[in-house]
């Protein structure tokens, strides 16, 4: 099976221009597709760059409220734990108090303990010495 050959009946000058043309044709699409898609890029990029800024400004604004939570926390552990510390002070200060009380009690009951045999005997002495006082009485 041989094939038949084809003629053309253009002239190659024309079909080499005709390609040539289709060529530029091509070149200038891709141009302007490549064109079209550095434009899609660069707004790509553009809107990535801003919301990773809107993002990185929102986080940092949140790390900044919690180092200020974080700083006022400890502020409020430092006056707790002075105020536990005047407290504990006080404390000490009621036990002084307390223990000194309970010896103050306990010398004034045995103060009391001295006191009824020294109303006895002044009780005993003055009514001896009113019953000498009265004149004889007929025994």
């Amino acid at each position: 099976m041989s094939e038949t050959p084809i003629t053309v009946k253009y002239p190659l000058e024309e079909v080499l221009g005709e390609l040539k043309q289709s060529i530029k044709e091509v070149n200038q699409n891709v141009a302007n597709i490549q064109k079209d898609m550095d434009q899609k890029f660069d707004t790509l990029q553009k809107d990535m760059d801003q919301k990773f800024d809107t993002l990185q400004k929102d986080m940092n604004q949140k790390f900044d409220t919690l180092q200020k939570d974080v700083n006022d926390l400890k502020v409020g552990q430092t006056e707790l734990k002075t105020e536990v510390r005047n407290l504990k002070e006080d404390v000490k200060e009621i036990k002084t108090v307390q223990n000194s009380l309970i010896n103050e009690v306990s010398n004034l009951k045995g103060v009391k303990s001295l006191i009824i045999p020294i109303v006895v005997a002044v009780s005993t002495a003055l009514l001896t010495l009113l019953v000498r006082l009265i004149p004889n009485v007929p025994r």
